[in-house]
């Protein structure tokens, strides 16, 4: 979303109902916040994490958004804001002993990543 004020042009994209923990998603996020398209790819293609493909996926969405709709340069662009919030929850009953039942609560996520060009 470009904001009027600033001079950079900033595109984002979102992942929405992403399967998976949101703090398991933050300490992915952390990791490629603030650094530029290239090197981002390069730390979530060998990062051990599940929610790198989603991440991932997400990233490749921001940049084509920014290329296509802004006319930027993918090689300049650079992570301005990663944030992953908490979706709904899946419920789930896993059978216990005596006719009992355990919820199981399957965690979703939604996912944002804003890609921005370095002011210059």
């Amino acid at each position: 979303m470009a904001n009027p004020t600033s001079t950079s042009q900033e595109a984002c994209a979102h992942g929405r109902y992403i399967r998976g923990s949101v703090s398991k998603v933050r300490r992915v996020l952390d990791q490629i916040r603030g650094r530029s398209y290239r090197e981002a790819l390069i730390l979530l293609e060998f990062m051990p994490y599940r929610s790198t493909g989603p991440i991932t996926k997400v990233l490749r969405s921001a940049v084509a958004n920014a290329e296509h709709n802004l006319g930027l340069d993918p090689a300049s662009l650079v992570i301005s804001t990663a944030i992953a919030d908490m979706g709904p929850s899946l419920k789930r009953f896993r059978p216990r002993a005596q006719g009992r039942a355990f919820a199981i609560k399957k965690q979703t996520c939604h996912i944002s990543i804003a890609v921005a060009a370095p002011i210059t």
